[in-house]
């Protein structure tokens, strides 16, 4: 009976979430369309006031101070900001709606690795999650599956889209490794000491994972191979995709790199890289970039300084790495946090459009789409918003208008439109 009870609750909220259904998808921008009389942050460091921006077709064709003329139809902006359309990298989002319904649950697969493993597939154009990111101008983000030691390969899509086959930007563009850690928590419960303990498995787990690698390597030679596995790792000894290499402490950082260079893997980013700092000169030797993982967290160790996570981006690119912010390790619907992430930074010292780089212009580098995205230049994709304020303040980051791709996107959610609800309630008290 218990379990009839857990199958017609779960279908009861599946059936919920598929009644609140996502805002129609924009459609295709027929017109052109003129943005004057607002600040624009470029995404690469740079700002233009008083700027006119125009966009056609999807891009922008023109960019610059009032001096540019107006066409089609204008929007007036005046005491507003526009930016670029915020990046999300690393995230499960649209592959889990509610973590509680494991049926809504699609990031993770059996194995520990399946780079065969593809994110796209699964990915949930209408999740109510994705649509909650727009709001807060968080318009693109890479999927990327969980778990395993190899989870899979990941895609970048747009956050406004009938279905995972419009909402790709860029497909199969990486695999995720999750590198084994040499410490891990004690298991008090079986009487294991508490806290961090040597983890006695960590060569065990290396030769495993490397073992994996070289024979992924042996296989990219034959064009005949029918190992799945190792046909999608192929791109990484091509350099066609990258390899996300989680990893946190700085042993496991060299590891990682040593042992993936020497296996010749092309192109590898560092995901989390907690302890990063203390090998910038080894990370700058490798033209290793960073995801680092977000600011707003306590220090993983007693002896860590207490600000450590909020100023370690600022640590990471004053030490010329490239950085980029990302949120792996909360719930899904925090990543429309992210612009604040790198408003924190600011608070650390950090110039105030180099933070916003942060999750604009560094993250479509390091994702391989800065030639469309991530800055406002003429030739690349009007993926952008209009801010009343400064866009990495929560007090002012209030969108007026989104685009993706030129088409100008829905900003009401199930939030925004519950908010509209009770707000006139109480009104009326």
């Amino acid at each position: 009976m218990k379990t009839v009870k857990k199958i017609i609750g779960a279908i009861v909220v599946l059936v919920g979430l598929q009644t609140m259904a996502q805002q129609t998808p924009a459609a295709v921008q027929t017109e052109i369309l003129t943005i004057t009389g607002a600040t624009a942050h470029l995404g690469n460091g740079a700002t233009i006031e008083n700027s006119v921006l125009v966009f056609e077709n999807g891009k922008i064709i023109a960019l610059g101070d009032k001096a540019i003329p107006i066409q089609g139809r204008e929007i007036k902006a005046a005491g507003k900001h526009i930016y670029p359309g915020f990046i999300a990298p690393a995230k499960a989002l649209g592959l889990i709606e509610v973590n509680a319904v494991r049926a809504s649950n699609d990031d993770d697969e059996i194995g520990d690795f399946i780079p065969n493993v593809r994110s796209l597939i699964a990915y949930n154009a209408e999740s109510k999650v994705v649509e909650s990111m727009r709001p807060n101008g968080v318009l693109l983000g890479q999927i990327a599956p969980q778990g395993g030691r190899i989870s899979g390969t990941s895609s970048i899509v747009q956050f406004d889209a009938w279905n995972w086959e419009d909402a790709a930007i860029k497909v199969d563009d990486g695999i995720h490794l999750r590198w084994p850690s040499s410490f891990r928590r004690g298991r008090w419960w079986i009487g294991e000491p508490r806290g961090l303990q040597p983890n006695k498995k960590y060569p065990e787990q290396l030769d495993e994972l490397k073992t994996f690698i070289a024979n992924s390597k042996a296989y990219a030679s034959d064009s005949a191979s029918k190992n799945e596995g190792f046909n999608e790792m192929k791109g990484l000894f091509t350099g066609s995709k990258k390899l996300y290499v989680y990893a946190d402490g700085e042993k496991e950082i060299i590891d990682a790199i040593t042992s993936l260079k020497e296996n010749g893997v092309v192109s590898i980013v560092l995901v989390g890289g907690y302890e990063a700092h203390k090998i910038i000169p080894f990370l700058k030797q490798n033209n290793i970039p960073v995801l680092v993982q977000h600011t707003h967290s306590l220090p993983s160790k007693p002896d860590d300084d207490y600000d450590l996570p909020y100023k370690l981006p600022k640590l990471l690119t004053d030490g010329g790495l490239l950085v980029g912010l990302e949120n792996s390790g909360t719930s899904n619907f925090q990543t429309r946090n992210l612009p604040f992430y790198a408003g924190q930074i600011v608070g650390q010292g950090m110039d105030k459009e180099e933070a916003l780089q942060l999750i604009t212009g560094n993250t479509a580098k390091i994702l391989g789409i800065d030639g469309s995205y991530g800055t406002l230049e003429v030739g690349k994709s009007a993926t952008l918003f209009i801010s009343e304020g400064d866009a990495l303040d929560m007090r002012t980051n209030i969108l007026t208008h989104a685009f993706i791709d030129g088409r100008e996107i829905s900003l009401e959610t199930h939030q925004t439109e519950l908010w509209k609800r009770y707000e006139e309630k109480y009104s009326r008290d």
